[in-house]
């Protein structure tokens, strides 16, 4: 059972990462899309207040799988955040920006208080998902490890071709992903006008996504490394193509809650093809493949993992089922009253 704790929390890591790209990637489409399918103060509180009572507790889920990295892949955390230090607190200040921009927006009536306030939960939203698949390009094709472990290298190193074009890519699917789920929340001339949006924002995907692929066939040859040792591993790209080619015919059919569960799924398969490319490493040394840190020689010890594995037995289904509470909870067409943002 030791042998097989690193593979769990390598896979429970990668259900977090699901669960936080999933929910909070709508509440990062809805700020990036904030400014273009919203036309007055009325309709951005709108905007707003369909992800008010839901954004905080959706990012539960990132602050989990931070501190679920750190008590399992402690080496892995340690060369992450001291050698994306730069990135990472750009990437909090996004986060907490954006945080603040919801909260302080509707503290004054005055119409410049609010445009800026407005910008900056748009700008901070964006930054956020372009820095998020950044982040995901450079573990992707690979870092400049020491033999112990440790990244040395400047922000622009870490802006090549490869991680630009996977941050366009976080950046156009969570402004489909929070674009559908305005459509699901919204009425009107607004929801029209996401409508519009979704079939804009779905070829925008559809064309990043391709040049991604491609790219990633060519220049980043790792990643397809696992297909080759296990064929059945094909299964989920031909899933996550089979999701992404039922948008736009759930958009055509006006069936936009079977579109949001579509971008759910292609968001995952996405999440999932990132763990097969990774897998075993949970940091790949480029070019130093042996200095690559693996679930193996990252992880904590059995005793560690095994305590908590159970303590993850027990908080996780509460963690799931505080959601589904809140979610059903807050279901429905959004509705402003006075103690709307």
């Amino acid at each position: 059972m030791a042998e097989w704790l690193p593979v769990i929390w390598f896979g429970l890591l990668g259900v977090l990462l699901v669960g936080y790209a999933i929910l909070d990637g709508f509440d990062l489409g809805v700020g990036i899309m904030h400014l273009f399918v919203a036309r007055d103060d009325a309709e951005r509180r709108v905007v707003i207040n369909s992800i008010g009572p839901l954004w905080d507790g959706n990012e539960v889920w990132l602050v989990t799988f931070g501190g679920a990295l750190f008590a399992a892949f402690p080496e892995a955390y340690a060369t992450l955040f001291s050698g994306f230090y730069t990135a990472f607190m750009l990437l909090l200040f996004a986060l907490i920006f954006r945080a603040v921009s919801i909260e302080f927006r509707s503290k004054r009536k005055s119409r410049f208080w609010r445009s800026v306030w407005d910008v900056g939960f748009a700008l901070s939203s964006f930054a956020a998902a372009l820095l998020f698949g950044v982040a995901v390009g450079n573990v992707m094709q690979g870092v400049p490890l020491t033999k112990a472990g440790e990244l040395h290298g400047r922000l622009a190193d870490q802006l090549g071709p490869f991680p630009l074009l996977v941050g366009a890519l976080a950046v156009t699917l969570f402004a489909l992903h929070g674009t559908i789920y305005l459509h699901l929340r919204t009425r009107g001339a607004l929801q029209a006008r996401t409508h519009r949006w979704m079939w804009r924002n779905f070829g925008l995907f559809l064309v990043v996504f391709m040049l991604t692929t491609i790219y990633t066939l060519v220049r980043v040859p790792n990643a397809v490394r696992g297909f080759e040792l296990h064929p059945v591993l094909w299964a989920v790209p031909i899933l996550n193509v089979l999701a992404i080619a039922n948008i736009p015919r759930a958009i055509f059919l006006d069936r936009s809650g079977y579109a949001f569960v579509s971008s759910c799924c292609t968001i995952a398969a996405l999440v999932v093809l990132l763990g097969v490319a990774l897998y075993p490493n949970l940091v790949l040394s480029n070019p130093s493949p042996e200095h690559s840190l693996t679930i193996w020689n990252a992880a904590s010890s059995p005793k560690t993992l095994g305590i908590m594995l159970l303590i993850a037995g027990i908080g996780m289904p509460l963690v799931v089922t505080y959601t589904a509470i809140v979610y059903w909870t807050f279901r429905g067409r959004v509705e402003l009253d006075e103690h709307s943002y």
